[in-house]
């Protein structure tokens, strides 16, 4: 019998204030709640962000007696090596007990990578079956993905993280591992119909064509994403008598927001999940 494997999301890019760790808490919980076994990896080891939200999640339990499913953190230890080849050996080893760890435990396994370009994104984003990538809708966050003409906005040609996420897919292939599922979603998009709106989406669109990724909803700028931080709460968990907290019109449509990105990420996840492909 061939044991299962978990489904791995990477949340990833190289730029940070993404919104990467919001949404990978948010998936994780949204999947948890659709009893679903979800474990989490934060490789951010410096700020620890999604870490430490589950932390506030699990006292937030405790303090409050909610029944609040909380997907399971696997840890990793920094490497205290003082050789960079050492350090990434120690770091390759580590992600590999994590990843085996998860073998046959669990339905999904999230990765939260840094927004940096480290070696363990690098080890993520290699053993990721989907990749989502938040960008703001700008095009200063474009340009991690392509390059574009200053005048007429046409894509010129992939940039840096393109090219690195290319590299990720022909190692899958070659070791014949199903293709990855690449989304670019996109945050903090404006509620007018701007110009700037219209061109990111225009380019988005032709970069989707030409290399090869899905477009999903993202996140509006809201305060309330913030608010829940301390006490590691996400918008499907409100309202929480405790906390003091009403829902109002935004609070409902950032909840929408979620199961936007649900539905894009994994098409009906409270049933059985089905993976598309970008092929």
């Amino acid at each position: 019998m061939i044991p299962r494997r978990p489904h791995v999301i990477a949340f990833g890019n190289e730029k940070g204030g993404s919104g990467k760790t919001t949404a990978a808490m948010h998936v994780a919980v949204a999947l948890a709640r659709a009893d679903k076994s979800v474990a989490v990896i934060d490789l951010d080891m410096r700020q620890r962000s999604l870490s430490r939200q589950i932390e506030n999640r699990m006292e937030w339990r405790a303090r409050a007696g909610s029944d609040l499913v909380t997907p399971q953190s696997l840890e990793l230890s920094p490497s205290s090596a003082l050789s960079r080849d050492a350090a990434a050996e120690a770091e390759s080893r580590e992600f590999a007990r994590a990843l085996a760890e998860a073998e046959s435990k669990f339905d999904y396994l999230i990765i939260d990578t840094p927004g940096s370009a480290t070696h363990l994104s690098r080890l993520a984003h290699a053993a990721a079956d989907t990749l989502v990538t938040p960008v703001n809708d700008s095009f200063v966050d474009f340009d991690l993905l392509a390059r574009i003409d200053p005048e007429t906005f046409a894509v010129q040609r992939p940039s840096v993280y393109s090219d690195f996420v290319w590299e990720c897919r022909k190692q899958r292939l070659l070791a014949r591992r199903p293709a990855l599922d690449w989304l670019v979603m996109r945050n903090r998009l404006s509620s007018t119909d701007a110009r700037n709106k219209r061109r990111v989406a225009a380019a988005l669109e032709s970069l989707a064509a030409r290399i090869g990724f899905r477009i999903a909803p993202g996140f509006g700028e809201r305060v309330i994403y913030r608010e829940l931080f301390p006490a590691g709460l996400t918008m499907l968990d409100l309202p929480q008598p405790r906390l003091g907290i009403s829902l109002s019109m935004s609070h409902l449509a950032a909840r929408q927001e979620v199961r936007a990105l649900l539905a894009a990420l994994l098409p009906a996840p409270s049933s059985a999940p089905q993976i598309q492909s970008v092929a």
